[in-house]
């Protein structure tokens, strides 16, 4: 699978400490990647409350670097969150040919790597390179990654 960009969003609440939230982020970036590579954007906004919130976004365009954070993810998936993808592709894929993945945010901070559909997650978007640019085809061509 090839991919134009990555981006790796989560936020950060007023409760949590910055640093382990960025380091959650960084448990999905290989050390192969140059810090070069990486645009990281940090937002404050408030929440519904009131309550400060940061919004974080990494993003990857770079091809090499692209293609090295493709093949990290693909390692880090256990087989069931492989499965669990291949079982929901049609719902995570926009009709703009956008990958969408979440990542239980705790266990990231922890290095580990769970899918989550919760609301305290990294969410990973993978806009794909796909022809034609159809959904379908950037559904097949995600099947073909994860199952290859």
């Amino acid at each position: 699978m090839r991919a134009h960009h990555v981006r790796i969003t989560t936020f950060i609440q007023a409760t949590e400490d910055e640093d382990k939230v960025l380091d959650a982020i960084a448990t999905f970036i290989p050390d192969e990647i140059d810090e070069d590579d990486i645009y990281l954007d940090v937002n404050e906004t408030k929440g519904y409350f009131g309550n400060p919130i940061k919004v974080v976004n990494a993003e990857i365009k770079r091809s090499r670097a692209v293609r090295v954070f493709l093949e990290n993810l693909k390692e880090l998936l256990s087989d069931e969150d492989r499965n669990y993808i291949l079982e929901h592709l049609d719902e995570k894929v926009d009709e703009e040919g956008t990958l969408y993945l979440r990542f239980n945010k705790q266990k990231a901070y922890l290095s580990e790597v769970k899918l989550d559909e919760g609301a305290d997650v990294v969410q990973i978007r993978i806009k794909v390179k796909a022809f034609p640019m159809k959904k379908e085809a950037v559904v097949e061509d995600v099947r073909e990654w994860l199952e290859e």
